[in-house]
This record gives C-alpha cells, structure tokens and sequence, in this order.
C-alpha cells in the first residue's frame, strides 16, 4: 500500500511538472474514446490537496482488505475501479472530467463493510464494524452535496466493493456453518 500511494504522489507529480498532462486521463462521460480512461483514471489526481484526501484513507482500508489475500485484493480492487469509472462514464454530467482514488477508498469501505457477514468470519465483522465507525462519515459523499466532487465515481464505487464482497467470497468458510 506504501508503494501504491507513493505511486499516486508521483503521478501527481510529474502531472504538476507536465503542465497537468496527465489530466487527459480523467474520465469525460458517455464518450466511446474515454473508456479506455476507466483504470488510468484511478491514479490521476487534480491537485496534491486531492491525492493527499485520498491517501491515508486508500493506504488503511487497502491494508485491511489486502491482508488475509493479495490476490483476492486485486481481484477485488479491479471490480471497484471497473465499477466505479464505468459508473462515472455512465451518470457524470456531460463536459466534466473525473479521476481520483476515491472510488477506490469508497469501494474498499463498502468491501471491508460486509466481507465478514458475506464470508460469516467474526473477525472480518469486527474489522467491518471499525472501519464503520471510524470511517461511516465518508458516506456523505455519494450523496450529490459537494460541487465538484464525484459522488458518482463514490456510489458506484461503494456499490463495486459490496459486489466484491459476493464474487470474491470465501466459499469454504461460508460453506462451513
């Protein structure tokens, strides 16, 4: 997680350095071209105040929901991104462009959320009911209240880390009532 958050740090970076020529990256709604945009643009930020919103919270919550399986996390990290740029794609308001982690941070929320009651491990429900408590408040922002902000890119991705929770369920713990 230290190396994917530095990573963001650096793109923002030579975006800054580039006169912002990474912001092509962001996603422009319902434009057939911009759909290949959907995964760069969960890296590009607008701003290093908008990568730092987004980097503590993306390091905790990427640390907690990649711990028991890396490869269940990528698996579960590649739904959030598809889900929540293509969501953007979808519902965004026409001319705007859109990147950041957030969907991520909002999907690996509604991911650590239900994982225990979908896996029925009692751990994952005590870590889900945590990260509730400490980061519930983030729920605000699917809701259209900030100019600016994506609650798109935030609904869809909450919705893609709950579908996560389903696919990449842990059969054998669930299967053993």
């Amino acid at each position: 997680m230290l190396a994917w958050v530095g990573l963001l740090w650096l793109l923002e970076a030579v975006d800054v350095k580039t006169h912002h020529s990474l912001d092509t990256f962001g996603i422009v709604p319902r434009e057939i071209g911009e759909l290949r945009d959907i995964i760069p643009a969960a890296f590009i930020h607008f701003g290093f105040d908008h990568v730092a919103a987004n980097s503590i919270p993306l390091f905790v919550l990427g640390f907690l929901a990649a711990l028991r399986d890396i490869g269940r996390f990528l698996g579960v990290v590649f739904v959030i991104v598809l889900t929540s740029g293509f969501g953007v794609w979808l519902v965004a308001p026409a001319g705007t462009n859109t990147a950041g982690a957030s969907g991520v941070v909002f999907g690996l929320f509604g991911y650590l959320l239900i994982r225990g009651f979908v896996d029925r491990r009692l751990l994952d429900i005590a870590v889900g009911l945590a990260v509730a408590v400490y980061y519930g408040s983030i729920l605000w922002g699917v809701l259209p209240t900030a100019q600016g902000v994506s609650w798109q890119g935030h609904l869809f991705g909450l919705l893609g880390g709950v579908a996560s929770a389903f696919l990449f369920r842990d059969v054998a713990s669930v299967s053993m009532r």
